[in-house]
């Protein structure tokens, strides 16, 4: 498998999931606090700049299209000078659907039909074009793929009476061979990333990525919060095993999974969260999952568990060199993509290094990169 590096943000990530994931708990009516929180990205950096949105017209030939029937879209900032022939690519995030219900409120929102995507959205984090903010990529092609299958660009069926389309794999081929006819063929360097459901995403195409370039291209992933465990929920059940599921079946996504996991692996089995309100009817969590300050000891107890796993499932992964870590400690999400959490005066830091700073380190070869923070509450770098 071509070389990952994981930013995992280890009790971010439940924190995330234990409000957004479970989506078929949520109020239909309302976006997702995973929606809202990626919407407010743009907010962070001052002047961010603006990317215009692009429609893959070839799509349409290929049925490859959004739930609601629309064509996929991608926002594309040209590369310059030095990095004129290299390439980034991601993958937007946005959580997922499992049933008809679900899907069918999904696609009245921008991650169901690119009808509804902004116009135009803030390249910010990785995705700036602005030295002082991105030092190692503000130059290159840089490309942000939008996400409005529901299933992290995989899948490959449809409901007749639902009017629902689930195309997610078509979608990812038909801009991939889009990209390629830009330019992209001719890269000499390319990274994928992507965060969340778009970090889950980078870890199942990663290969099918590598395998568009000769081998004289340096092709590398980036899976920022995209590793979800399959853990025990505070009520002794998988929940997430349950909701994927459903989102595999539904979406028949099976067949696009990587056989280096399926072998291993049921495809239903692949993520889980912890404590989603359905299993906390008292709602002892409700307070801890808002704010870590609110915490009680035993619950602390239970999330450094959740880290130990998380450390003991990526242990044989850390063990190449090719291979990089980042693991903090922040109640965080999609710290890669956002300019505060990625390169600032403030950005989170372990061992003085910021996220950006171990990614290029990583992704150049500049130093072996294995960073694992100390475990909750110590570091005191964290953006809350």
């Amino acid at each position: 498998m071509v070389k990952l590096f994981w930013v995992s943000i280890v009790l971010g990530i439940v924190f995330t999931n234990l409000i957004d994931i479970d989506a078929y708990h949520i109020n239909e009516t309302e976006l997702s606090l995973l929606e809202a929180h990626e919407a407010s990205f743009s907010l962070v950096a001052t002047n961010p700049h603006m990317v215009g949105i692009t429609i893959i017209h070839s799509a349409a030939a290929k049925g490859a299209v959004c739930l609601d029937g629309t064509l996929p879209a991608y926002h594309f900032d040209r590369g310059h000078g030095s990095g004129a022939n290299n390439w980034l690519v991601n993958l937007e995030g946005g959580g997922w659907c499992n049933n008809i219900r679900t899907c069918v409120y999904r696609k009245t929102s921008r991650h169901g039909s690119s009808k509804l995507m902004e116009k135009a959205i803030a390249f910010t984090g990785i995705l700036s074009n602005n030295f002082h903010e991105n030092p190692d990529f503000f130059n290159w092609n840089r490309v942000k793929i939008r996400y409005c299958d529901g299933a992290s660009f995989t899948g490959d069926s449809k409901h007749k009476a639902a009017q629902l389309q689930f195309r997610g794999q078509r979608i990812w081929l038909a801009a991939m061979e889009e990209l390629m006819s830009k330019g992209m063929r001719y890269a000499n360097q390319a990274l994928l990333s992507g965060c969340s459901a778009g970090g889950l995403a980078t870890i199942l195409h990663c290969d099918d990525f590598r395998d568009l370039f000769p081998r004289t291209t340096k092709v590398k992933c980036l899976s920022d919060g995209g590793l979800f465990l399959d853990a025990f929920d505070i009520a002794g059940g998988r929940t997430l095993r349950k909701f994927f599921n459903g989102v595999t079946t539904l979406q028949r996504v099976k067949k696009d999974l990587p056989q280096t996991c399926t072998n291993h692996l049921d495809p239903t089995s692949i993520q889980a969260s912890l404590a989603p309100p359905k299993q906390d009817p008292h709602g002892t969590w409700r307070d801890c999952r808002l704010n870590h300050a609110k915490c009680n000891a035993s619950q602390i107890e239970f999330l450094q568990g959740f880290r130990k796993q998380m450390l003991k499932v990526v242990r044989g992964f850390s063990r190449s060199n090719k291979n990089g870590l980042f693991i903090n400690s922040c109640f965080a999400h999609c710290q890669s993509e956002r300019q505060n959490t990625w390169f600032s005066d403030n950005s989170p830091v372990i061992g003085k290094k910021e996220i950006a700073v171990a990614v290029g380190d990583w992704y150049f070869d500049r130093t072996v990169v294995k960073d694992i923070d100390c475990p909750y509450p110590c570091d005191k770098s964290c953006n809350h």
